[in-house]
């Protein structure tokens, strides 16, 4: 029997391939709130990301059409990123999953005792 592809069918697994980076979700949030710089992005991360570590999964979310590059000719260069239109939409999403993780946050702190 063969094996159905369902990245463009199954919605799951297509929001799930798009956004398989570990960071991916954050850097999107982070993206929410406006236009970031590069090195803005790195020192906002939570841990030590490399450059080439945030350069790759910014491409990836570039190619998977969530965000866009905006390359500035100037001295010294200038590179923002911000979320593209179908990135925008995903804001209604981070809020349910910011709602979620709240109360989730509040389980974990529960069970602790």
């Amino acid at each position: 029997m063969e094996k159905k592809e369902l990245f463009g069918r199954c919605p799951y697994v297509t929001a799930q391939k798009v956004l398989t980076g570990k960071w991916s979700m954050y850097i999107l949030y982070l993206l929410s709130e406006g236009a970031i710089r590069f090195n803005e992005l790195q020192r906002r991360m939570p841990e030590e990301m490399t450059h080439t570590t945030l350069s790759r999964q910014l491409k990836t979310l570039e190619k998977e059409g969530l965000i866009i590059r905006t390359e500035y000719q100037q001295i010294p260069p200038r590179v923002e990123y911000r979320l593209s239109e179908v990135g925008e939409k995903f804001k209604s999403v981070l809020s349910v999953l910011k709602i979620w993780g709240d109360e989730y946050i509040l389980y974990l702190n529960k069970t602790k005792k």
